[in-house]
């Protein structure tokens, strides 16, 4: 079926085999595998489009957030809310201030050209649940005029509790609490103060107050049957050792997923985790503090930790599309864009299920899990260059079929048709636990190069990801078959 309203090369779309599962979720993801013969109807309605709280959906639809909430109520060592900082991705960080007003006619202008939309999200550059008064009132103007679009937000959590029954009554199914800590001890070390009941507390006493406040909502919000995201920020030192325990805590209390994210502490951002030389971690200690948590609240591990007004796919922003200057005087909607552009993912969801379960089924499970980076711009498929790969999607063969275990970004290796030394360096190092790569072009000089570094780069353009995987093992069994048996 051919793609309506936009190129099919430009659409982020990844479809996976739905294994059968209990429970509703994946244990290892985030619900990404589980579809609608998987879970009741009125959960999966509310996950199939959601980009965050669903990984296979995350390469279809797009989302929104509107920095509308600037007002904080506590601070956290690996925060500094910055404005005017276009080209630096990652959360707390914004352009534009919006009132609710600029906000919904900014959102009416992004649902107009992007029929991939299909949330907006209220996630700062402050809290949402804090700056109650701005949040409410931009959800209320979007819902009056975009009622196919479902509404989320984000929260520290320390005011959540004030909030749920609007929430629940304002239809916002999909609620993230960022919780770092469940120990007060540990607690201490990542927020200074907080502000609550009026006054600044700090120490112990606000670490406490943090937590209970922030399982209290949580409780309260899925004791309503309203989704929620726990984001916990994994800080080596501090809290590594200590989030399997948030996992256990949060899905007691009914979590839908878990999100743990790596702290970002570049010096230049001017956090406090920053200027003090506390460092983020390795792909390969994020992944096993997530392998720890395996049997807990289902994982996410495809969030990009995204800025405060980022617009468009997961991997992408498009938010310097749709500045204030930029967006017209009158916008006309587009629901039939929108809907006509669902159903073709529906479709297309079918057809791409259909094709990784026989991939999966061509080729006997490896005994030891193999990881696979593949260079791809969406539609599920090996369809990109090596050399202008900005992110390599990274999947896992093992007993459990083939799966998205998580990305790892690398700034891309061909700049104006010449490769970049420097870049193949760091690409090395992101990919150096890795051992195939799956391209659908690579140059003889970087093929070289990851040769040398025991990575084997494999041209296989246009294929589905599982397709191409299963081919690779497919190989490697028949290789394996001829060592042994000269041996």
């Amino acid at each position: 079926m051919s793609v309506p309203l936009v190129p099919l090369s430009d659409l982020q779309i990844a479809t996976r085999k739905e294994l059968q599962q209990t429970g509703g979720c994946a244990a290892s993801s985030c619900g990404s595998k589980a579809g609608s013969a998987d879970m009741d109807p009125a959960t999966w309605a509310k996950v199939k489009d959601h980009p965050c709280y669903s990984e296979e959906a995350h390469h279809y639809f797009a989302r929104m957030h509107v920095a509308v909430a600037p007002a904080c109520n506590i601070q956290c060592n690996y925060c500094n809310r910055k404005y005017d900082c276009a080209n630096e991705s990652r959360p707390g960080v914004v352009s534009e201030r919006l009132t609710p007003e600029q906000a919904a006619r900014k959102v009416m202008a992004v649902a107009s050209k992007v029929p991939q939309l299909s949330v907006l999200g209220i996630a700062g550059p402050g809290d949402a649940a804090y700056d109650w008064r701005r949040t409410r009132a931009t959800f209320d103007l979007v819902a009056a005029r975009l009622p196919d679009v479902k509404l989320c937000m984000s929260s520290n959590g320390l005011a959540l509790p004030d909030h749920v029954d609007e929430i629940v009554a304002m239809n916002i199914d999909h609620v993230t609490i960022t919780i770092n800590a469940i120990d007060p001890e540990i607690g201490q070390q990542i927020y200074p103060w907080i502000f609550f009941q009026g006054r600044r507390r700090t120490g112990l006493e606000a670490a406490t107050i943090l937590r209970d406040r922030q399982l209290q909502g949580l409780e309260m919000l899925t004791a309503r049957g309203v989704l929620v995201k726990v984001n916990s920020v994994l800080i080596p030192g501090i809290n590594d050792a200590h989030l399997t325990e948030v996992n256990r805590a949060v899905k007691e209390r009914g979590a839908f997923l878990h999100n743990i994210m790596p702290l970002i502490s570049d010096p230049a951002h001017g956090t406090h985790f920053g200027l003090t030389g506390r460092r983020g971690p390795t792909a390969a200690e994020l992944k096993k503090v997530q392998d720890s948590c395996a049997g807990g609240v289902n994982l996410m591990r495809h969030c990009r930790q995204c800025r405060a007004d980022a617009v468009g796919l997961l991997g992408e922003d498009r938010g310097q599309e749709f500045t204030l200057e930029k967006l017209p005087e009158v916008v006309e909607d587009a629901p039939e864009a929108r809907a006509a552009y669902r159903d073709w993912v529906a479709e297309e969801r079918r057809d791409r299920a259909a094709a990784a379960a026989n991939a999966e089924a061509a080729v006997p499970a490896p005994e030891k899990p193999v990881l696979f980076a593949v260079c791809t711009r969406g539609s599920g498929r090996v369809n990109q260059h090596f050399g202008h790969a900005t992110e390599f999607q990274i999947y896992q063969a093992d007993v459990g079929g083939i799966r998205f275990v998580g990305h790892r970004r690398a700034d891309n290796y061909c700049l104006g048709g010449q490769g970049d030394a420097a870049r193949m360096d760091e690409i090395l190092r992101v990919l150096a636990d890795v051992p195939h790569v799956l391209c659908a072009r690579i140059g003889d000089g970087p093929r070289k190069r990851l040769l040398a570094a025991g990575i084997e780069a494999i041209e296989t353009p246009q294929d589905y990801i599982e397709t191409a995987i299963s081919a690779v093992l497919s190989t490697r069994n028949a290789r394996n078959g001829r060592a042994a048996q000269r041996a």
